[in-house]
């Protein structure tokens, strides 16, 4: 059997305590936080880590995003969050992130994140490292649009 890897590395971190709530699951708020974590690591995968910030004044603002939560989990679990950049732009980059603990997904968001100019707060076109890196993400390894991409919160 043929391996894939993945164009980007997995983020991995474990539940902590200050992030469980009075369900005794980890709360909401923190499956916030840890795609925010992921996010940053694909922003230091594509060079646009602190330096390139402080350098340029330049950072991804997520603009909208959509989480499901779909199963619980609790204090000290693992959790490894994957990601897919399923479109992008000049100025933007459409992110799937999906969260597991032991193998099983348990979450997943879905974010739209603009490049933008701190000074001015107006969008600017990645510059062509940036541009390049996304291009060499996004045409290697593992890359395939996840099928929950897309949907909307429905009643």
């Amino acid at each position: 059997m043929a391996t894939t890897t993945r164009a980007l590395p997995a983020y991995r971190c474990d539940v902590l305590p200050e992030w469980i709530d009075y369900n005794g699951h980890m709360s909401e708020a923190f499956y916030v936080l840890v795609f925010g974590f992921a996010t940053d690591q694909v922003m230091d995968e594509m060079g646009m880590d602190q330096v390139y910030r402080q350098d340029t004044g330049n950072s991804l603002y997520t603009v909208e995003g959509h989480i499901r939560y779909l199963m619980e989990t609790g204090q000290g679990a693992e959790l490894t969050v994957t990601t897919d950049i399923v479109n992008s732009g000049p100025k933007k980059l459409h992110l799937a992130h999906e969260m597991r603990s032991g193998g099983q997904l348990i979450a997943t968001e879905e974010i739209l994140a603009l490049h933008v100019n701190q000074v001015t707060g107006g969008t600017e076109a990645f510059p062509s490292s940036v541009s390049e890196n996304i291009t060499r993400i996004t045409q290697s390894g593992e890359h395939q649009m996840p099928e929950w991409v897309g949907r909307k919160v429905t009643a």
